[in-house]
């Protein structure tokens, strides 16, 4: 018999648990249970529905909501067929939603509670055709639509295509294909790596958003492994608790929703006892918040991973042994490379650097993005010709592989977990009537990590309002990316050629601290 870690595509994944483990719960939220038989059928209904709307393989569906049950089965009825599932963000702006859905070309754009009205008036000012789906009509196509005959999607098929912003213009669709979702996973598992084992009582708590690796990254390896997948609407500190306390045996995690799992009063009575790891990344973590979970979660193994969306997630860990309660130069690292893929910091003319010098992160793995949707210059300058992703981080390696960020060459803020760019922010800023210049900088923050900070010169005889420019900045652009503070200052610091100095800017702010990022 085939071992299930062999499986690298959805289609024989939900075959495989549907035989072995069919009366097993795959799916739970708020009360509702779907056990795999029950995937596996829903799915199959779904994908007639598709077929019933004239879908094929290859063809972009999007999903605009809150992370849900049925956005789970709509993805896996979608990946087995081969169709490509858009998740996007909803916190983004009208304008943002609308680039997307317009950008993909999606035939579907299925509608979470509440989002329906939204959905509406984004494909009202597309020239396009996109038809809205609501909840309540993908249910019921779940629930008595004729299952479809298909031919399963391949290994290099891609099946997820997540938008990530560009430090220019607008964000680029990030193509993966089941190959990228699944095959690290069974390279770990073969090299024994524990957090990489699952037993049949274990539950991955899904809180992390859908639009982002880190969460689809979850609902992923549930499926994979043939266990439960709890299933959050939306990261809140209450959430995590109690789905800790009913069995969460494995969740991924960014540092500042972190911080407010332990520091709320309910996470003293909470008992800990089942949690077997926790993950957490998309931002450094303070080594005092980090003792601080350490303290409360004695049992849970702490994995610190690193990776990004072109990567599919995780590429490097800083393993559990690593870590320790009175902390450790490891600690400051993002660990080194899991099995499988292989990490070089290199120079400007993209040769290795010795041990200990900052360079550029690069990654190649089997992991790694085909490339970006419709975007072939954007990812002929990410992936060089030999297939390694260049990240835009800078970092230096030590002799053991332990790789230590230190800054980003791309200035990318990272904001609760959210990637906020600099270049995006200013351009909303820009036409503001009485601002000239603007330059968007992250600061620490106790609470988010960095938050956003935008400097601003005034034009000649105008008066800035640093409320009116928060306000404004927002009609534009979702509320996480806008500034939470603005500078008000005679010119920007700029170099020989015009370029921005954001280093300058910066530099106040940072001061005393070990790294321009937090």
């Amino acid at each position: 018999m085939q071992d299930h870690h062999d499986y690298c595509t959805f289609d024989d994944i939900v075959n495989h648990w549907a035989s072995h483990r069919p009366d097993s719960i795959a799916l739970e939220m708020d009360g509702r249970l779907t056990s795999f038989t029950e995937l596996d059928e829903q799915t199959r209904r779904l994908i007639g529905f598709f077929q019933s709307r004239g879908l094929v393989k290859g063809d972009r569906i999007a999903w605009l909501g809150k992370n849900s049950d049925l956005y789970c089965q709509i993805y896996i009825a979608a990946a087995r067929l081969g169709i490509v599932t858009v998740p996007i963000g909803w916190r983004l702006a009208p304008p943002e939603i609308a680039y997307i859905v317009g950008d993909t070309g999606a035939k579907l754009l299925f509608a979470g509670v509440g989002f329906e009205e939204t959905a509406q008036g984004v494909v009202h000012g597309l020239s396009t055709d996109h038809e809205v789906i609501g909840e309540d009509t993908a249910r019921a196509a779940m629930a008595s639509h004729e299952p479809g005959e298909f031919t399963p999607s391949g290994l290099d098929d891609p099946i997820l295509q997540l938008y990530t912003s560009g430090t220019t213009g607008n964000p680029k669709g990030v193509q993966l294909s089941n190959n990228n979702l699944f095959h690290l996973r069974m390279l770990g598992r073969k090299a024994g790596i524990a957090w990489n084992e699952y037993a049949a009582d274990d539950c991955i708590l899904f809180a992390m958003p859908c639009a982002h690796i880190g969460g689809m990254g979850l609902i992923n390896t549930a499926i994979a492994n043939g266990v439960r997948c709890r299933i959050d609407a939306e990261f809140t500190p209450q959430g995590v608790l109690s789905a800790i306390e009913s069995g969460a045996t494995q969740l991924f995690i960014v540092p500042a929703a972190l911080q407010m799992v332990v520091q709320h009063p309910k996470a003293a009575e909470t008992d800990f006892s089942k949690l077997k790891f926790l993950m957490y990344g998309a931002a450094p973590m303070p080594l005092e918040l980090l003792k601080e979970a350490v303290k409360t979660m004695p049992n849970a193994g702490f994995i610190q991973v690193y990776g990004m969306t072109e990567t599919t997630g995780t590429v490097t860990a800083l393993e559990p042994e690593d870590h320790s309660l009175d902390g450790n130069e490891r600690m400051r690292s993002a660990g080194k490379a899991i099995p499988g893929v292989e990490v070089e910091i290199r120079g400007p003319d993209n040769n290795e650097l010795p041990r200990g010098e900052i360079g550029e992160v690069c990654i190649k793995s089997p992991s790694n993005t085909a490339g970006y949707w419709n975007l072939p210059e954007a990812t002929a300058s990410t992936i060089d010709a030999e297939g390694w992703v260049h990240t835009g981080d800078a970092a230096i390696m030590d002799d053991d592989g332990y790789v230590y960020i230190q800054d980003r060459i791309k200035d990318m803020i990272i904001s609760g977990g959210e990637n906020v760019y600099p270049a995006e922010v200013e351009s909303a800023i820009y036409g503001h009537p009485a601002i000239a210049e603007v330059a968007v900088i992250g600061i620490p923050s106790e609470k988010w990590g960095e938050e956003v900070k935008a400097c601003v010169v005034p034009k000649p005889g105008m008066e800035v309002d640093v409320n009116d420019v928060i306000g404004y900045t927002r009609e534009r652009v979702a509320a996480f990316k806008a500034p939470k503070s603005v500078d008000i200052i005679p010119e920007l610091p700029r170099n020989a050629s015009g370029k921005i100095l954001r280093r300058e800017l910066r530099a106040p702010y940072w001061e005393g601290r070990e790294r321009a990022v937090n």
